[in-house]
């Protein structure tokens, strides 16, 4: 009996490998629900050594979270260059910004999270089983993007929560996902936050991810991801007069980076 059932479980693995290599479809589908697979198992295995460690929600759950996330990479084939991390090392709050690009994204968040730094994320999230469960009690701060009255209310408390737990916020300013190789225009909610607390903007980018991962073709193979954190943009002494030229600096100097770090150092000229 068992050796009918390793037959059969060879012949399965077998049978993958063949229409993986066959068809990009078959391939893009098994490695999209693997990823999955892993960020459910991998929560629901994490959010209890959460619990026991740090007692509940808690900023300093991120560490725990980012060991086990940081192994990601390995099962995809997936190195990261990282450039500026001494950026990162400021006293006090500051605002992060960076493209969004995929699901993938937190496999590059998890490479380079400084310590005491909570992330901006959508409130549908919360509800996404063991892995809704596990961000919660990174204490990831989730906003509501269909009501703009809530989403400035939560930036209004996060400004505070900054000053008083002294920790950076990562914002992605897109507002979603946008796996195109270009940016879509930014959305000033995390500019005037920086702003309004008077603390540093640190805008991060990692280069595009379409020479390994296209949704609408399918492709989603290993590769390199080159990430790179640009200096703190001080906002002491700006007002809230000043966050569309704070926005706009911040969207061409990141526009400009993204096209370097992925190959297309002419792109920025010809699309701007």
């Amino acid at each position: 009996m068992a050796v009918g059932w390793l037959l059969w479980g060879t012949a399965v693995l077998l049978l993958l490998h063949v229409l993986m290599e066959l068809s990009p479809a078959v391939n893009f589908a098994l490695r999209i629900g693997f990823y999955y697979l892993l960020c459910i198992v991998g929560s629901a295995l994490t959010a209890p050594v959460c619990l026991l460690v740090n007692g509940g929600r808690t900023v300093k759950n991120m560490r725990i979270i980012k060991n086990v996330v940081k192994t990601f990479k390995y099962f995809f084939g997936l190195r990261f260059e990282v450039k500026g991390l001494e950026n990162f090392n400021m006293e006090g709050p500051a605002i992060i910004v960076s493209n969004h690009q995929s699901m993938l994204d937190m496999m590059g968040l998890m490479e380079i999270l400084p310590d005491d730094c909570v992330q901006v994320a959508k409130k549908e999230l919360m509800y996404a089983g063991t892995v809704g469960l596990l961000i919660y009690l990174g204490g990831v701060i989730f906003i509501n993007r269909k009501s703009t009255s809530s989403a400035k209310m939560v930036m209004a408390e996060v400004a505070k929560t900054m000053a008083a737990d002294n920790v950076k916020v990562w914002v992605y300013p897109e507002g979603t996902r946008n796996c195109t190789g270009d940016f879509l225009p930014f959305k000033k909610g995390a500019f005037h936050l920086a702003i309004q607390a008077q603390v540093p903007v640190i805008p991060v980018v990692y280069s595009s991810f379409t020479s390994f991962y296209n949704p609408k073709k399918n492709l989603f193979t290993s590769g390199k991801v080159k990430v790179e954190i640009l200096p703190p943009i001080e906002t002491k002494g700006l007002t809230s007069d000043d966050v569309s030229e704070l926005t706009n600096r911040c969207f061409h100097t990141m526009r400009e980076t993204l096209f370097r770090l992925s190959g297309r150092p002419g792109g920025a000229k010809g699309s701007s």
